[in-house]
């Protein structure tokens, strides 16, 4: 054998080892945006966002007032109409470790959805305590969830005929709440403060601009006139007629051979008219006390 054959004999040499790869960070998906149907409170937790949802309820990413994170399950308006929905949820709820539950309303509201808030759950700041900290406490809303579903419950026997459907699946709006205190300003953040302090300044100022329009209008406009009949305590009122014609000439009275004019019925115009004035009407009656003709 020369020495050419015994390297080739030799074994090949293998080839270098690629650089193991450390392993990604397990990411979490962000929580979806609110829908205007979805409450901004419970409790004292501001919703932030909604992590998962199914037939039974919905699951939201939320925060108390100090800024602490939690994971709030809340039933949908079908399963909150149901007694035995209700029954489910309250014994999840109860089966839970006490450290884990936050905080949760009282199972005897009858007219709102029942909640309960999960955690605790650190800010995200990258670890994987934080991380999983929010996984465990989605994890255990979502057991809650499941438990008013029914859907995780092991099946016995063969399956025959439909499938089970609750008759409140289709119902799936998040169920009443109530929020008290109002959640307007504390949920607004700096810069919606300003714009709505903005909007505020904008709007009284377009309505004393609005103001001053109509009084530069009408300042100068005339009176109403004749003014309005005001009756006075005794049952009258007063009328203050303007003449729409100027009266007609009368001859002045200068001696006793002065003519006075007449009208056709023969009673004179001019001059002056002394004695008592007539107590009856043209026709010979008097008249009557009540009438309110001779009231003005």
């Amino acid at each position: 054998m020369t020495a050419t054959d015994s390297q080739s004999a030799a074994p090949a040499a293998a080839p270098p080892a690629a650089p193991v790869e450390s392993a990604p960070a397990r990411l979490i998906p962000d929580a979806l945006p609110l829908l205007p149907e979805d409450p901004p409170r419970v409790g004292d937790f501001w919703l932030r966002g909604r992590l998962g949802a199914n037939a039974a309820g919905y699951l939201y990413a939320a925060a108390d007032e100090t800024g602490n994170g939690a994971v709030v399950a809340m039933m949908t308006e079908g399963s909150a109409d149901d007694a035995a929905a209700r029954d489910r949820f309250v014994t999840a709820v109860d089966e839970l470790p006490t450290a884990a539950v936050l905080a949760h309303n009282d199972s005897d509201d009858d007219d709102l959805a029942l909640w309960v808030a999960l955690g605790p759950v650190r800010e995200d700041d990258g670890s994987s305590s934080a991380t999983d900290e929010r996984l465990i406490a989605e994890r255990r809303g979502e057991e809650v969830l499941s438990a008013v579903l029914m859907d995780r419950v092991p099946h016995l026997g063969r399956f025959r005929g439909p499938d089970f459907l609750h008759y409140w699946e289709n119902r799936r709006r998040p169920g009443l709440f109530r929020i008290w205190p109002l959640p307007w300003p504390a949920a607004l953040r700096p810069a919606s403060r300003l714009a709505l302090i903005l909007s505020l300044l904008a709007m009284a100022l377009i309505m004393a601009i609005a103001v001053l329009i109509a009084w530069l209008l009408f300042r100068n406009a005339p009176e109403v006139d004749p003014g309005p009949v005001i009756p006075d305590p005794n049952g009258t009122a007063t009328v203050t007629v303007t003449p729409t014609t100027p009266p007609p000439p009368t001859t002045p009275t200068t001696g006793p051979g002065t003519p006075t004019a007449t009208t056709p019925s023969g009673t004179p115009t001019g001059g002056t008219t002394t004695g008592p004035f007539p107590t009856t009407s043209p026709g010979g009656t008097p008249p009557t006390p009540g009438d309110p003709g001779d009231r003005f």
